[in-house]
């Protein structure tokens, strides 16, 4: 008599792996979801030897299961091993403290399933007696329309340019308010299978947006009046999706989407749209989400805002200004706002890739252990997968130490004009004409040094693709063998096109470090500069610090506008005097900045640009009072340096301006002790 083992996991591909490594020597039963194993411990508690339990499962989750196990007695009868990718501590203590006997992390490793699985029914078997064992049991959950749903939901997210993660946020969210809702009100009953297919029909909320014009749906920064009253027809076009789709098929699935699309930017005190209904004149369904999609939009960057941390997400919907939502959802929200980062972080993990399959499958296949159900839905999850990579522009990438051998996705390949298969990819000559060889070692470098607690290394790397530089963010894992960190025997990871966010914010750290008038360097920027120049030994520098003669004139005569021109006249004057390596800032007013190196006598450099910043403005007489200091003979650091070049200044202009002075300890406190308290 074999035992009989339960296998809870809303992945179907998960169950069919553990089922063709645990089969040959137990009994199995599915479960795709918590409700089902309940209802299948229920009726065979008696029965069943172990359980399998995911932890991350929509309806009911493995924590849930635990808990419930715990109230009708049964987790003391039956030991449960919890399966799922996520490794931190905080989860895998939480389900020993439920009553979990083991831990299993994804991917899978046969004997260690089979190990841990044959040592926990041991443990387990003088608890309780053996009986007769039925045969498989399968309870399937139908999956069609979930994944047309994400089909379509993928497609718009794809053309909108959000993260592809934004729908499984939404359902998450979703799922997360309509529970809680339940727990604290009778207000809105909702049955298990209505509040499934809410979560459900959320992904479709923004289905409208598959028509907006594409420059409207990925403009950067505000959209004008005009554009915005384009985006908000995304919500009536959405539900007239719905409406053609409800007079051939009278699904209640279909009608939900239709009270989401046309009602989810609604508001409740009537200052939404399209139709400006207030208070529950809204479907619950629609408010729901209106709350779940402003929180996922305010933490998430967008195209034209970047993502705002959570804390500061809760205050700005607490606080009314993101519009007004029903008290009783603001209620919920606050109840779970202390663990949604965390839960949106643990939804999101543990999905299934093109090369986590290969991992997890290789060595089965290879023993023939493999059964005719599982290859079958490998392919079908590798054409899935495909299917999504091709339409995400991310270049999906694998590689094994055992073989030394690269696989990147079809289209990767074909983007970056590389084979599918490159051999022994860090000597391959066509490989680092894309990436680099010293970019390639950084990255095995930081994936040698993540841990199962933090399995991620990222960095931004240029690629040059097609003949040209693009930036992109490759994200990767180390497979390990074994539970733990030890010998890596793997790498599964991708590339994301992020060029136009580099080059944005490049610009805008440009524009930080510049004085907004003159174009040059700020104050800020060019200390920071001048500090790392002062660090490098061996090295002369002077600094010249010089205003303008007369510019209060110039302000008072002809107006500030004409003293900003001014001001630019001069700093292109500065820019064609300097080299490319010195550094030339305003440091305020009329006040600017030289750091130059220099080799042997400063003094021809100091003449040429002096005598460059004179001239006529219009009928403004330009011409200038400056100060010099030296490094190292003057200061030692960036401050005294500054310091004694705005003495030296000091005596140019008392000296009866249009003319520099260097700085000389003696001189400077001669002239010093001689200015009254007033001159000081």
């Amino acid at each position: 008599m074999k035992n009989l083992i339960l296998i809870v996991d809303d992945t179907e591909m998960n169950r069919s792996l553990l089922a063709d490594m645990l089969g040959p020597d137990y009994e199995i039963l599915e479960a795709a979801n918590g409700v089902e194993a309940v209802s299948l411990l229920s009726q065979r508690h008696g029965e069943i030897s172990l359980v399998l339990l995911d932890i991350v499962m929509p309806e009911m989750d493995g924590f849930e299961v635990l808990s419930l196990m715990n109230r009708n007695g049964w987790i003391e009868h039956i030991p449960v091993i919890t399966i799922s990718s996520e490794t931190a501590s905080t989860y895998i203590d939480h389900a020993y403290d439920l009553g979990a006997s083991d831990y299993i992390s994804r991917p899978f490793d046969e004997k260690t399933v089979q190990r841990r699985v044959r040592n926990t029914i041991m443990l387990y078997s003088k608890q309780k007696v053996l009986e007769s064992m039925v045969a498989e049991q399968i309870v399937e959950k139908e999956r069609n329309n979930f994944l047309m749903v994400e089909i379509l939901s993928n497609i718009v997210e794809f053309r909108n340019g959000e993260s592809g993660l934004h729908v499984l946020h939404i359902r998450t969210l979703t799922e997360i308010l309509l529970r809680n809702l339940q727990e604290i009100s009778g207000r809105y009953p909702l049955s298990a299978a209505r509040m499934a297919l809410i979560v459900n029909a959320s992904a479709l909320h923004d289905i409208g947006k598959i028509s907006i014009p594409e420059d409207i749906l990925n403009r950067p920064g505000s959209l004008s009046p005009q554009e915005f009253e384009v985006m908000k027809t995304h919500s009536l076009i959405g539900a007239q999706i719905m409406e053609d789709a409800l007079q051939r098929h009278h699904e209640e699935l279909l009608q939900i989407a239709y009270n989401i699309c046309r009602w989810h930017h609604e508001r409740w005190d009537g200052e939404g749209y399209p139709d400006g209904l207030m208070g529950d004149t809204i479907p619950i369904e629609a408010q729901v989400v209106a709350l779940a999609d402003v929180y996922d939009a305010l933490t998430n960057v967008r195209v034209y805002k970047p993502a705002y941390p959570h804390e500061t997400a809760m205050k700005m919907i607490l606080s009314g200004e993101c519009g007004a939502f029903n008290p009783l959802l603001l209620d919920c929200l606050r109840k779970v706002g202390p663990y949604l980062e965390e839960e949106l972080k643990l939804r999101s993990l543990g999905g299934i890739n093109d090369a986590s399959i290969q991992e997890l499958s290789s060595q089965m296949i290879a023993s023939g252990k493999i059964s005719n159900r599982t290859l079958t839905l490998l392919e079908q999850e590798r054409i899935k997968y495909q299917f999504f990579a091709s339409m995400s522009n991310e270049i999906q990438f694998e590689y094994s130490y055992q073989t030394s051998l690269l696989s990147l996705s079809e289209w990767g390949a074909r983007q970056l004009g590389l084979s599918v298969l490159i051999e022994h990819p860090s000597n391959d000559a066509q490989l680092q004409q894309v990436f680099s060889a010293q970019d390639y070692a950084d990255l095995r470098r930081r994936l040698q040094e993540v841990t199962p607690e933090k399995p991620i290394a990222s960095a931004s790397y240029c690629l040059h693709v097609k003949g040209e530089d693009r930036w992109y963010k490759a994200v990767a894992r180390p497979l390990w063998e074994g539970d733990e960190a030890g010998k890596i025997v793997g790498v599964i990871g991708k590339f994301v096109d992020v060029h136009e966010e580099q080059l944005r914010l490049e610009h805008l750290k440009k524009l930080a470090e510049q004085d907004s008038l003159t174009k040059l360097s700020n104050h800020s920027s060019a200390r920071n500069w001048i500090n790392r120049a002062l660090a490098l030994d061996g090295k002369s520098f002077a600094l010249a610090l010089f205003d303008l003669d007369n510019f209060k004139q110039a302000n008072d005569q002809y107006g500030h506008m004409f003293g900003d021109q001014v001001l630019q006249h001069v700093a292109r004057m500065i820019q064609k005097s300097v080299r490319s390596g010195d550094i030339a800032a305003r440091v305020g007013g009329d006040e600017f900045l030289l750091f130059l190196e220099y080799q042997g006598n400063i003094e021809p450099i100091v003449e040429r640009i002096f005598g460059t910043l004179h001239g006529k403005f219009q009928s403004f007489e330009v011409s200038v009072s400056m100060g010099i200091a030296l490094f190292p003979q003057n200061a030692g650091g960036y401050e005294q340096l500054f310091h004694a070049a705005d003495q030296a200044l000091y005596a140019a202009k008392k000296n009866g301006k249009d003319r520099y002075c260097y700085y000389d300890d003696e001189s400077m406190q001669e002239l010093m002790s001689v200015l009254s308290p007033m001159d000081h």
